[in-house]
């Protein structure tokens, strides 16, 4: 049984970085907890300065991800299949972390599961680090895509003898008869007025063609 989540634990966890790693029990009978020091300190906690409950584990869980845990935890404790969750939690501290957790059941001699044990991971710098290079690669795209965007509007100034705002308003409205992204166009002219040797008649006349005949296709 593995919980949906936009973070996959293999590969947050394949990232080569010694991850803080606890233990966990869980008497279905008696509804007890025993958490290992690591666990304790996962949670922002000192070992036995709390008594781990349900309440208590779920109370800790991160409000967008408390209702998905509890089923993932409800699921777990009546089938006893293998599980995992990536969720995020609130420690002690009030800080915000993120957790991998796997588990499994283990039954009694009549069948029935009896206890779940697994281990929580604190897999929070992985994330961070995750998160770090995925913004990063959006900043630099973003910041290529502005480039061409200001490349095409000089282009479009100066083959139409018009001003930022002019230039600007035909690239949208190129943009819109064509369907495609207003960075493809802007790049599609900056490709042009390269190709064209700096002739910015003749590229006034391949824009002009170019407008023409894509408004001519869109369909109605």
């Amino acid at each position: 049984m593995t919980d949906t989540t936009s973070w996959d634990i293999e590969g947050t966890l394949a990232l080569g970085t010694s991850h803080p790693v606890g233990r966990y029990r869980h008497d279905l009978v008696t509804g007890r907890w025993w958490w290992s020091d690591e666990t304790y300190r996962i949670h922002g906690f000192e070992p036995g300065d709390v008594v781990p409950t349900t309440a208590l584990i779920l109370a800790h869980k991160h409000p967008d991800d408390r209702d998905r845990v509890s089923q993932v935890l409800q699921r777990a404790c009546t089938t006893g299949e293998p599980f995992s969750s990536v969720h995020r939690i609130m420690d002690a501290h009030g800080d915000e972390r993120t957790l991998a957790v796997v588990g499994e059941g283990r039954r009694d001699a009549t069948g029935s599961v009896c206890e779940l044990v697994g281990y929580f991971t604190d897999v929070t710098p992985a994330v961070a680090r995750i998160a770090d290079v995925r913004a990063t690669a959006s900043i630099r795209a973003s910041a290529a895509h502005r480039a061409t965007i200001e490349q095409a509007k000089g282009v479009v100034m100066c083959a139409l003898r018009t001003d930022v705002e002019g230039a600007f308003e035909w690239l949208r409205e190129a943009s819109n008869h064509s369907n495609l992204p207003l960075r493809d166009i802007s790049a599609r002219i900056v490709e042009l007025a390269a190709s064209g040797n700096g002739d910015m008649r003749q590229v006034a006349e391949t824009m002009a063609d170019l407008l023409q005949n894509r408004s001519e296709r869109r369909p109605g």
